[in-house]
């Protein structure tokens, strides 16, 4: 029986349900269900009578702790209630001085601090060997091991979690945290910290606390604790009674809490409540004073009776284990001395003594307190049975070593990054979005600078905001500088329409402006004046204090590599944002404040295990590429994976060349050749299909009139786009323009006038009507024999259908279809990186070589169209001369995925891709200019791609394939043709096909109809 608490608004009352009560508790539980809002939302005095919660202990479990208790001496008994500090870290390990405490002062249990996982494990399993009764081990793992231990995963801060809306993300956490320390033999974990931060100047609590809102501190403690105590790992909730409003730090003094009674319980006690009343096993008193319990007295509450024995387990009826703070604290040893301090904890009724300084002395001294007294005796014995208890609750009561074999890994497993991202992306706030700025969607038409402060230029941070847009990076690395230089750098971004500035390098100090300069703050104010800022604040959400004037203000919380990638996908409407203000910055911005955004279908970037993939599979795509580099089958290459709108997998492998002087970056631009007729041709057909300029099953001629009269006339343009209209495959129109000797003089000059103005390649310039002969050429060129009987022409790849779907293009747009792509397709969309002759744009060295070619223009090709044909026409062609990276290509493809919708604009209807996606002929496996996968499976197409998928492949090592049933994009980029398009070894080898069967095979629980994946 479950008995749900009131609801109440701003709070998950998922996590608010009390366990079933014993009979003794009936009446009260009737009170309870009738009065309950009374009973949960008093705000008058310490209750007296609460309802008690009560931990089901199994006939099992009272067996065993019945038979270790009789079992033991009084001194092993009295040992139970210690538990002492260790180290893993070899400088500061005692090992002997804790082997003594175990045999001789039969301790109860450890916790561990700093070091690392394998030692630790080690010296669990010795200390273990040791105990005649097991030992407790436990661990402050507030935000996951990593606030004890290096090499492992550093969870989000309490603060961060409290910025999150949902609760069940955080459940997910401590769930794996839990498992975490199950692996490696902890049973305790000594949070969550529930303290209500309402003091912004709290010196030791601050980030550690989910924030000021009572509701949402409770709510975030009970999801946390659920995960844990699910997994029976014993949560502890601490600092009790409520450390939140205090302004000194325990570790060094004593802080003090002057609250009333009633404003105790309208909030500091309320989250503790909560958790009682919910399943927490695991309490931690404070070493605070709080004087409205002890009459006006300043009394550490670890160490007070009133706090500990009359609220805590008699007025609240908390019946788990209480334990004090560390008793190695200055908040108690500047008041008290060893032993003494031990002696008070167990008279105020602690449970269990935490970090004692001197355990023999503490021993001696509570055995003094003991004695005579057999009311306390009993109560200590009592205490011992329920420390018994929760070891065999934990899985204590049977003996099991750790595992240390591949212990590093399972603490790593990749699932877990998956996790931490979301919980990070579910924390990003937008404060404020004034002119609703955020997400940013015009980026043809609006110019764009970055600003970090506190770190160096090309940080994750500017590289995805890179990713999104054409950015002109700056930096502020020491975050100070001088005025005149201020005013020069404000003059420069006042020029831009949109200045994302990055504010890193922070500290929690409110006494040192949490580490802001007051340059950085002048910096921002005054800009914000000048043009439209988007400041994103990548610490404590106090300092956006500084801020709240800023149109367009995010609060990333914590500053690391995930949240530095994350927030810029929120900037572009890859990913929207939901976080709120889990505390009150300034008079503007309170506790609660936070703009919903939404995405707009832009690609994110995240782990391939937040789509459902196996990273670990993926990394045999690094063997690939390496073993092809190695063997020469291309000098290097690009790989990018994207699922479900999330680029998961992006790499570059190899140099650019075999010298090994210039290595391949994400950033390197490659010659597409013929996936040009997808990328560039094709958009622009399906652009003017749907606006019914074009019917593509009209007549070529009926576009093209000079076609009229020749062998073209009746040729569809459907078929065309098929490859079934009887066009050869190619001509090799530059055989006509040269000779063994050399070019002839009156099509090529190497150098540039009014007469020779079509650049071929650097060096090399056609006549001014080379365009119009090639135009002339192809209409002349022959048609493919049909048999009579035929009433289609077979499938023949044709280059010859895209120098026809070109030219009708450019006649229906009026305007060169370079620049009609780059205003209405690729500049838009953010693909800045894609383009015609990027030699206008870009610098050679930014652009991967193709063929030395001998023949024709007799130098290495770099930067200009590796295709002839292309090249004679100026570097625009129908069928080649695009070039990119494989990021800006992924964002067209994912725009076509989409059915022709992103970023916020629609560029094609629902039904213009299914349309021309689509196979139509039984024996023609192509679309309307989309490739799809053969029958057979051969090719370079993965067999595991659907039958609904498309894309094409390029000459020079390029293949894009779209699969809209596994929501896949897949982009491979390669100069294989360099130094010589002779070498074949990418399609013998099949390298683009074995990485697309490996992607499939890391989509989990993806049925894979064949036997196996040839590696």
């Amino acid at each position: 029986m479950l008995i749900t608490l009131p609801r109440t608004a701003s709070l998950d009352l998922n996590f608010l349900k009390v366990k079933a009560l014993k009979p003794v508790f009936l009446k009260k539980i009737l009170v309870a269900i009738l009065f309950s809002s009374l009973i949960l939302f008093s705000a008058t005095t310490v209750r007296k009578e609460t309802i008690k919660p009560q931990i089901p202990y199994s006939e099992k479990e009272r067996q065993w702790v019945d038979s270790v208790f009789n079992a033991l001496t009084p001194d092993e008994r009295l040992g139970q209630l210690f538990m002492v500090a260790a180290y893993s870290d070899s400088a500061k390990a005692d090992i002997k001085g804790i082997e003594t405490l175990i045999n001789t002062y039969h301790i109860g249990g450890i916790i561990f601090f700093q070091g690392t996982p394998l030692a630790q494990a080690q010296l669990t399993n010795h200390y273990q060997s040791l105990a005649k009764v097991p030992l407790l081990i436990g661990m402050d793992a507030e935000w996951g091991l990593s606030m004890r231990l290096d090499s492992t995963v550093r969870f989000p801060y309490a603060m961060t979690l409290g910025a999150i809306r949902s609760n069940e993300t955080i459940l997910r956490m401590s769930a794996e945290v839990a498992r975490q320390c199950k692996r490696l033999g902890v049973q305790i974990n000594f949070a969550p910290v529930v303290d209500i931060n309402s003091n912004p100047r709290n010196p030791v609590i601050g980030y550690r606390s989910f924030g000021e809102d009572k509701l949402n501190v409770a709510a975030k403690g009970v999801a946390y604790l659920r995960g844990f105590q699910s997994n029976s790992v014993l949560a502890v909730a601490k600092h009790f009674p409520g450390h939140g409003d205090t302004d000194a730090d325990s570790h060094q003094s004593l802080p003090v809490l002057n609250k009333t009674l009633d404003q105790l319980e309208q909030q500091e006690l309320f989250p503790f409540r909560r958790l009682i009343q919910d399943t927490l096993r695991g309490l931690m008193v404070g070493h605070l004073a709080v004087p409205s319990f002890e009459k006006g007295k300043i009394i550490p509450s670890t160490l007070s009776k009133a706090v500990v024995s009359d609220l805590l387990k008699e007025q609240i009826g908390f019946p788990g284990l209480v334990f004090t703070d560390a008793l190695n604290m200055k908040a108690v040893t500047k008041l008290y001395k060893p032993g003494d301090i031990e002696a008070m904890a167990i008279q105020a009724g602690n449970d269990v003594l935490l970090f004692p300084e001197n355990v023999p002395e503490a021993v001696a001294r509570v055995k003094k307190a003991l004695k005579g007294k057999n009311s306390l005796q009993n109560d200590v014995d009592t205490r011992v049975k329920k420390i018994l208890a929760t070891k065999y609750w934990t899985g204590l009561h049977v003996r099991k070593p750790i595992e240390t074999e591949s212990l590093n890994s399972d603490l790593n497993k990749p699932e877990i990054q998956a996790i931490n991202e979301e919980l990070y992306e579910q924390a990003i706030t937008v404060v404020k979005n004034t002119n609703t700025l955020v997400p940013l969607v015009h980026l043809d038409t609006t110019t764009f600078a970055c600003v970090s402060i506190g770190l160096p230029k090309g940080n994750t941070f500017q590289e995805i905001v890179g990713n999104y847009a054409t950015v002109a990076n700056y930096a502020i690395a020491d975050k100070d500088t001088s005025e005149v230089a201020l005013q020069k750098m404000i003059k420069r971004l006042s020029q831009y329409k949109v200045v994302i500035i990055s504010l890193h390098d922070l500290n929690n100090l409110p006494g040192q402006g949490y580490g802001i300069r007051a340059s950085s703050r002048s910096l921002i104010e005054r800009l914000r004046t000048k043009t439209n800022v988007v400041l994103a604040v990548f610490g404590t959400p106090y300092s956006l204090k500084y801020f709240d004037k800023i149109n367009t203000l995010l609060c990333a919380y914590e500053d690391n590599e995930i949240t530095r990638r994350l927030v810029p996908q929120v900037l572009f409407g890859a990913l929207g944002a939901t976080g709120r203000l889990p505390v009150t910055a300034s008079e503007v911005l309170k506790v609660g404040t936070g703009v919903i955004t939404t995405s707009i279908a832009r690609l994110g970037y995240s782990v391939p295990e937040r789509v459902g993939m196996k990273g670990e599979t993926l990394e045999i795509i690094d063997k690939i590429c390496l073993r092809a580099i190695e063997d020469h089958t291309m000098p290097g290459c690009q790989v990018l994976v994207a699922k479900d709108g999330k680029v998961i997998f992006d790499k570059a492998y190899g140099y650019m060349t075999y010298d090994t002087l210039e290595p391949v970056s994400k950033h390197t631009i490659y010659d597409l050749a013929s996936v040009t007729k997808v990328s560039a041709t094709l958009q622009a057909i399906m652009f003017l299909h749907e606006r019914r300029i074009l019917d593509v099953n009209e007549k070529v001629s009926a576009y093209l009139p000079e076609l009229v009269g020749t062998n073209k006339e009746n040729i569809l343009v459907r078929d065309v786009l098929m490859h079934q209209a009887g066009l050869v495959a190619f001509q090799s129109h530059w055989d006509r323009t040269i000779t063994r000797q050399g070019w002839l003089p009156e099509y090529y000059s190497p150098e540039k006038s009014d007469k020779f103005n079509v650049e071929v390649t650097p060096g090399m310039y056609g006549t001014a009507f080379m365009r119009d002969s090639i135009w002339k050429w192809t209409i002349g060129s022959r048609l493919l024999h049909k048999p009579a009987f035929q009433e289609k022409y077979n499938f023949e790849y044709s280059d010859v259908s895209f120098y026809i779907l070109h030219k009708i293009a450019e006649r229906l747009l009026n305007q060169p279809i370079d620049q009609f792509l780059k205003q209405n397709f690729y500049d838009p969309l953010g693909a800045d990186e894609l383009l015609f002759n990027p030699l206008c744009t870009y610098g050679q060295d930014c652009i991967a070589p193709t063929e030395r070619d001998v023949y024709f223009r007799r130098t290495l090709i770099r930067g200009t169209v590796h295709d002839q044909g292309a090249a004679m026409m100026g570097g625009v062609a129908g069928h080649a001369g695009l070039f990119g990276t494989a990021n800006d290509l992924a964002i067209l493809m994912q725009m076509n995925l989409q059915k022709g919708y992103y970023g916020g604009r629609r560029y094609f209807q629902d039904n213009t891709l299914p349309t021309f996606t689509r196979s139509y002929n039984k024996g023609n496996r192509r679309g309307l200019g989309w490739d799809r996968p053969r029958n057979d499976g051969g090719g370079s197409v993965s067999e595991f791609a659907s039958k609904n998928s498309f894309g094409h492949t390029g000459f020079t090592g390029t293949i894009v394939w779209v699969d809209p049933d596994e929501n896949l994009v897949y982009i491979f980029l390669s100069n294989r043709v360099y130094p010589n398009p002779e070498n074949n070894k990418l399609a013998r080898y099949g390298i683009r096909k074995r990485i697309q069967d490996w992607i499939y095979k890391s989509i989990s629980n993806y049925q894979i109809q064949t036997a196996s994946i040839k590696q």
